[in-house]
């Protein structure tokens, strides 16, 4: 390539917060970097989303264990994407848990996802090394809802629609309405769409908005600490979404080349959302991903290291 991934270009280490939600629920984020949710029952504590390796990981534990010394028992996939999965061998956790949906997606194409991944992002993947041979597992799956008990508190999981990826989970505290939604929800970041299903992701979003939290650990971005700022963030990853498909879709219906439209749709977002983190990174995989739909591909194709290449050569170069 004569031209590299734009995330070659971040490799600036991000400031990292620990953030208390409530006496539960706390929040690690990094400027833009996957966030990492956290909760605290009298028993157990659950990670959600596990950082990109285990020496990434253990950051998460250390900050903690400064407010708990509870064991890690249980991590929740909110999905698959490698950058979210592969450090949760450093928490020792009895159960690793998933939607079936999630489980499958690993089957098809967590090989390629993690080299994929680590091909495009180095700076997520510190100390790769660390990553154990072969892919997380998770250890329980279910389909559409379950409830896991960490001792006088109740973390309900659910499937509440298809967005981000099929298999999307989030983490509701409905006592305390604070919802963990991973990426199916963006704040000051740009959505990553490369795997989604852009004509049901904003019904998504509008079924997390009838939970009516008052806080929210988004996927990337900062805590969200009341209402206010929640629907912020919902109406903001609901806006990108629908701005780019509908660039994309009339491209398509022009008969317009892939590489024509994305030219189109980078002009038509950047002076919408070009300060978002990412976006010079999501933009070749979202709109390519868009161009797919749009032609009438349901289902998103695998993303390969060759084919990360291959495309943003075809799509950014000259």
């Amino acid at each position: 390539m004569s031209k590299q991934f734009a995330s070659h270009g971040d490799m600036e280490d991000k400031v990292v917060s620990f953030e208390k939600l409530s006496d539960n629920a706390y929040a690690y984020t990094a400027e833009g970097d996957p966030n990492t949710g956290v909760i605290i029952g009298e028993n157990a504590v659950m990670v959600i989303d596990t950082q990109a390796t285990p020496v990434m990981a253990q950051d998460v534990i250390r900050r903690i264990r400064e407010v708990s010394d509870k064991p890690i028992n249980y991590i929740l996939l909110s999905h698959y994407h490698a950058v979210r999965v592969l450090g949760a061998s450093a928490y020792g956790a009895q159960e690793i848990i998933a939607s079936r949906d999630t489980y499958d997606l690993i089957v098809e194409r967590g090989e390629e996802d993690k080299a994929s991944e680590i091909g495009r992002f180095p700076r997520l993947f510190q100390a790769v090394e660390s990553v154990p041979d072969g892919l997380t597992w998770p250890t329980i799956t279910f389909d559409g809802y379950m409830t896991v008990d960490l001792g006088n508190l109740e973390v309900h999981l659910m499937q509440v629609g298809r967005g981000h990826t099929k298999g999307d989970t989030i983490a509701w505290l409905p006592e305390q309405k604070i919802l963990f939604a991973g990426d199916l929800v963006e704040y000051q970041s740009t959505p990553y769409a490369g795997d989604c299903y852009f004509k049901e992701w904003p019904q998504t979003l509008d079924n997390l908005a009838e939970f009516e939290a008052e806080q929210m650990v988004p996927g990337r971005g900062p805590a969200l600490k009341n209402a206010a700022e929640v629907k912020k963030a919902l109406a903001g990853t609901r806006a990108f979404l629908t701005d780019l498909y509908a660039c994309v879709n009339q491209g398509v219906a022009d008969g317009k080349e892939l590489r024509d439209i994305y030219k189109e749709a980078y002009a038509f977002m950047k002076p919408r959302y070009s300060d978002w983190v990412i976006f010079d990174h999501c933009m070749p995989f979202d709109v390519a991903r868009a161009y797919d739909e749009a032609k009438g591909i349901a289902d998103p194709i695998v993303w390969t290291a060759q084919r990360d290449i291959d495309m943003w050569k075809a799509l950014e170069n000259s």
